[in-house]
Formats: structure tokens, sequence, C-alpha cells
């Protein structure tokens, strides 16, 4: 429970999207918790207790607010916190919601132990690693409830509940509502002939149409497309039961809500919360602007407009596939290596049937490139891709497969690095660029990069390096903004 009472109230009263996300209000009055952007009646600051997560008001009592919606907040940044490792934890526990994978595994990926874990996430977010996965399991449903028109049954097992049983008894005692209750309440659910349609929110300002220009300029043509001012992709997933799951994705904007409208194809549904996390990943939705740019301003002073506030760095879907791009893409053009890119794709990605113009196939799993073997060098060298990069792309393959460097939510960015920096034909520009799209981390920096020179004239690679010294943990975002002033 936050305790600065007078302030929270204040952004509540204001209904600032700054704090949408950062904390919730439990209303003593109703028993419902809410958004600070909720525009319900105003309630007395005497009535209101305020939480910093969606759990910790769950436990305490309170239910959703059924007007503004609780499971659309964004969420929080990594670099935010003060316990980046819990915050790691709750975004892979977000992810996995409708999987089986537990806390003892979460541990492990991220270098402790389980003991170690369930007391470091008590103390920063006051619930349990189990109530937290609860609370994500129960939003999401409520989010499938009130958008689609899923049957009740898929929107259990999409959201993790064992058995529709245990969905009915879980929602029923924590939001004193049943499902097909909730369903009634929201008549108004689009039906979308079986795909799934949501809304995913974050953080104003957001610059779409930046994110959107910079994914176009390097999509690969038959497994994404940008087109109508939306971007789209295959999709290639594995259920926990370990069945291959294809399918697509589809990305717009809706400005006046602050949100993404995401649509899934239905054969997604069994993975659902692993393809949402990773949009929420690509589209860089848990970003607060505000934190970043108040450290970036100071890039303004030497040049003025330098760094824009709602600056977003766009993540990656696939890491395989965005790490391959960044090896095909040096010292050539952005142009060029697309163009290889889709040859690799053509040659040996996955067909599949979309029904969607330009989705025709899923980008080679490292299973494809390892089997090529000895012969890779012949194999790509006949699409115009070196030798040399032949083999780094399957040594990444290798890497990939064998688990042996964390392209996710990894504990260390900077030791990953550093297994990446030992696969040859990857030096530091390929390492930070991997670590900044693949493994989120906000504070690569690429001293040695021709758009960052060229956008501050003057500078050696070590000038530069000194100089971003003053913009950590948000380097990334400042060489964004940097690209983006060209």
């Amino acid at each position: 429970m936050l305790e600065n009472i007078n302030s929270l109230y204040a952004a509540f009263k204001a209904k600032d999207a700054r704090f949408d996300g950062r904390f919730f209000v439990g209303i003593s009055s109703t028993g419902i918790y809410c958004r600070p952007i909720c525009k319900a009646r105003q309630p007395k600051q005497e009535n209101c207790t305020f939480f910093k997560t969606a759990a910790e008001a769950e436990q305490a009592g309170y239910r959703p607010c059924l007007l503004c919606r609780p499971e659309l907040a964004p969420g929080t940044s990594i670099a935010d916190a003060t316990a980046n490792l819990v915050h790691r934890a709750a975004r892979m526990l977000e992810e996995s919601c409708g999987s089986g994978q537990n806390i003892e595994a979460i541990a492990a990926r991220l270098g402790c132990t389980d003991r170690h874990l369930r007391r470091a996430f008590t103390t920063e977010y006051n619930v349990s690693p189990v109530k937290y996965l609860q609370t994500c399991r129960l939003l999401l449903a409520k989010n499938l409830l009130t958008d689609t028109d899923l049957s009740v049954l898929n929107v259990a097992m999409a959201a993790g509940f064992g058995s529709l049983r245990r969905f009915n008894d879980v929602f029923k005692k924590y939001y004193n509502l049943a499902p097909t209750a909730l369903r009634k309440k929201r008549a108004d659910a689009k039906k979308t002939g079986g795909d799934i349609t949501l809304a995913l929110g974050y953080r104003p300002p957001y610059d779409w149409d930046k994110i959107l220009n910079f994914l176009a300029g390097r999509a690969i043509t038959g497994t994404e497309v940008v087109k109508n001012g939306e971007y789209l992709r295959t999709v290639y997933l594995q259920s926990t039961d370990g069945k291959e799951l294809y399918g697509w994705v589809r990305v717009g904007h809706k400005p006046e809500k602050n949100a993404l409208r995401v649509t899934v194809s239905e054969r997604l549904l069994p993975v659902l919360p692993q393809v949402l996390a990773r949009i929420k990943h690509l589209f860089d939705l848990y970003c607060d602007p505000d934190a970043v740019y108040e450290t970036l301003q100071v890039m303004n002073k030497l040049q003025p407009g330098l760094c824009v506030l709602g600056t977003q760095v766009p993540g990656c879907f696939n890491a395989l596939e965005m790490s391959v791009r960044a090896v095909l893409g040096q010292q050539i053009t952005v142009k060029a290596a697309s163009t290889l890119a889709a040859r690799l794709v053509q040659a040996y990605g996955i067909p599949v049937q979309t029904g969607i113009d330009g989705l025709t196939h899923i980008f080679p799993t490292p299973e494809i490139i390892l089997d090529m073997g000895a012969a890779i060098t012949d194999k790509l060298g006949v699409l115009g891709v070196t030798s040399a990069r032949s083999q780094t792309i399957y040594q990444l393959a290798q890497a990939l497969a064998a688990g042996e460097i964390d392209f996710g939510l990894c504990h260390s960015p900077e030791e990953e690095m550093k297994k990446l920096l030992a696969i040859r034909g990857i030096g530091g520009w390929t390492a930070q660029y991997i670590a900044m799209r693949a493994m989120e981390w906000p504070d690569a920096f690429l001293e040695t990069d021709a758009g960052v020179k060229k956008a501050l004239l003057g500078y050696t690679a070590k000038e530069l390096l000194a100089l971003a010294e003053a913009w950590r943990p948000w380097r990334s975002y400042a060489t964004f903004n940097l690209w983006n002033s060209l």
C-alpha cells in the first residue's frame, strides 16, 4: 500500500494519464479498484486506498472497475524499478500466465533461489508471486470476456486456469461476479469471426508513426507487412505441451484510448499470453516516457529538439529473426539487409496460409538453420550472404537452441552481451543492438553507429561514449532520439 496519499489523490483527481499503471485506487464505498484515469464520479479522499499493483488491490479485497478496466493499464518499465530482479520476474509471470512455468523456473533463469525471489517479490509488491500470477490470469480473462466473443471455456483455458470449474470459482470469489454475468453486462463485445481482438494500453505520448516507420523500413517480405497504418506478421510458437502453432497478428493504433488494437488469429489462442507479451515488447508498451525524458532532455542542450518526449525503442517479436537481421545488416544498407532476409525466408522459411496478402512464411527456426550443417555457407552463399556471416548465423542458432544465451528478459544483459561477443562475426555494435531490441536493455549505446555519428557531427566514438554517460540508464532511447533527428 502506498502512503503519499495527498499527491496520489491529486493525480487521481486530475485523471493524469502519465500515472496510469503506476498505481491503483481502492474505493472503500464501492469495493472496486480503479486506474488513475477512471472517469467515474470522484470518490472522497478518505474512501481511497492506493496500491502499487492490481494484485495488491485484489488481495485487499477490491474488484476491478468495469469502466476504466484495470486490465488495460500499461505495465512498468524494467529500469524504473529499485528491484530490477522483481520487475523482470513480474514480466515473466505475465508472459507465462497461460502456461505451467513456475516460480522455481523463473528464479533459475534470473540466477537466484526461489526463496530469495519470493521474499524480494513480496517486499516490492506486497503480494506473493502466486497471488500476482493469479491476478494476471484473472485480468486477462476479464479482458477476453469483455472484448471478445470467445466461449467461457476458451477464456478459462487461454488465461491459464486448469478447468472451467476452477475458473468460475476463482472469478466469482474475487470479483463477486460469474464470468457469464460479466459477458451479459458487456453485450457490445464485437464478433470477430473467431479471431481475438484486444486493446493494450500505453502511457502517452506515444509516437506511433515513428515506431511504425522504423518497422516498415526493416520489414522482412513474407514475414512482415506494414500497410494502412497497421503492422502485421506471421507467428510461430510452441504450446506448453509441445504443439507447434502457426498464425498471425495485426496491430493498429487507438490514440483516443491510449492503446494499441491487437488482433490475434484464432489458432494462437493456446499461446495468447506469450503473443501479447511479445507485442508489448515489440512496441515498447512498458515505457514511461516522462521518466525517460526527465533524464534525456539534457540532450537538447547539444541541439534543440534532439530529445523528444514520447520516443519509444522498438523491441522484437522473434529474437533469432531480429538477431539474424542485425548480422545481415552489418556494413550494408537497411534496404540491402532486408533483401537478404527476404531471400532467406523465401528459401528456408516455413510456408503458411494466413489469408493475408504478403504474409506467406514463418522465419526459419533455429532447427532449420542447424540442419544446414557444414553446407550453410554454400546454401546461404547462393542467396548473397557471405561465408563469414553464414557461420555467424549458424552460431547464433546454436546458442539459441542450446539456451547458452538468454535473448529475453535476462538477469544481466551485460553478461549476455559478452557471450554474443564471443561469437565470431559479432562486434560491439551488433551485441549492443541485439541487447537493445531483443533483451529490452534500455541502456545500450551504439557509439560507432553511422547514424549516431551523423546526428552529432564532430564527435569521435570515444567522445560520444563519454557524452552518453549523462544519458544513463536510457541510452537506448537516446540512440533512437538521435536516429529520429536525421
